[in-house]
């Protein structure tokens, strides 16, 4: 395997067969964002290379067949986010606390700036890898694993609903005459929307079975806010959000349902009030039982 770079493993794309007569003609043609200039430097720094670690320089003539590994590089990334904390680390996994604003895994304009690479180089664990994932927006509780081969094992509590999760938000109350009761069962169909970042619920009456579901709870009111805690047994992208959102119960800085209004209104004084509290489960290795708290709390203002 090859080696991370301050955390970071390299990325990979596969040659095809094609005109291009060497490797730098090739990644121009697959990346005509990234100029010629920056894979030049890139090269080298000797941070293009091939499956065994050997650098290539751009006048190498184009294998098909063949992998590049290339090491991805940003400019220097904004600090949005809170320091995340370590609540538990053994041989095999690491459970961490993620502060708000934080992705988990590196993509996009994120790369630094994730939790997954904070954690690399703040614990020197070139090979952690989540076991699930949270959004960005979403606060509290990620769990990971120190070696890919026991990946699996964990990922597969989460695909077997054999996962406790609990989550808390903060949204709109109940109206007076409302007639939703709590706590309640919801149970949706969820399906990707018409923006590629939303997710939409089908018509209730519509054909496709429910594959999002969560119990809702009430836990107190204030004004015309109130706290929910959240129990979703299956993990759909976006289901607290959406399944919220539906009941006309939108969560306090969701910047994503009902509305979509994109990064340039997003306010890092205003969260989204969502936090991924609480994960019990029986550990496939050891047979003890996990449970593990988030240390953090949400605020009504």
């Amino acid at each position: 395997m090859l080696p991370t770079l301050n955390g970071v493993s390299p990325s990979c794309v596969a040659l095809p067969p094609g005109p291009w007569p060497d490797v730098l003609a090739f990644l121009r043609w697959r990346f005509p964002a990234i100029p010629a200039d920056e894979w030049l430097q890139r090269m080298a720094l000797g941070h293009v290379v091939t499956s065994s670690g050997q650098a290539v320089a751009a006048q190498d003539p184009h294998q098909p067949h063949t992998k590049l590994f290339y090491y991805r590089s940003l400019p220097a990334e904004p600090v949005v986010a809170g320091p995340e904390q370590v609540l538990f680390e053994d041989e095999r996994i690491v459970v961490a606390d993620k502060p708000h604003f934080l992705a988990v895994m590196p993509a996009g304009q994120y790369l630094q700036e994730t939790l997954l690479v904070r954690l690399k180089r703040r614990l020197g664990l070139d090979d952690l890898v989540p076991a699930h994932r949270i959004d960005r927006e979403t606060a509290g509780l990620v769990l990971f694993c120190k070696q890919v081969e026991h990946r699996k094992a964990y990922q597969q509590l989460f695909a077997q609903r054999a996962v406790h999760k609990v989550y808390e938000a903060i949204a709109l109350a109940p109206p007076h005459q409302s007639t939703l009761h709590f706590p309640m069962n919801c149970s949706s169909h969820l399906q990707a929307g018409e923006h590629f970042m939303q997710m939409r619920q089908q018509d209730p009456c519509g054909p496709a079975a429910p594959n999002a579901h969560t119990t809702i709870e009430l836990l107190e009111t204030q004004g015309s806010l109130a706290r929910y805690r959240l129990l979703p047994t299956t993990g759909r992208r976006h289901q607290l959000r959406v399944q919220m959102a539906a009941l006309g119960l939108p969560i306090v800085g969701d910047q994503i349902y009902p509305q979509l209004l994109g990064r340039e209104h997003e306010d890092l004084a205003n969260p989204l009030r969502l936090l991924a509290q609480g994960l019990a489960f029986t550990d496939p290795y050891s047979h003890e039982q996990r449970v593990f708290r988030s240390g953090q709390t949400l605020s009504f203002a």
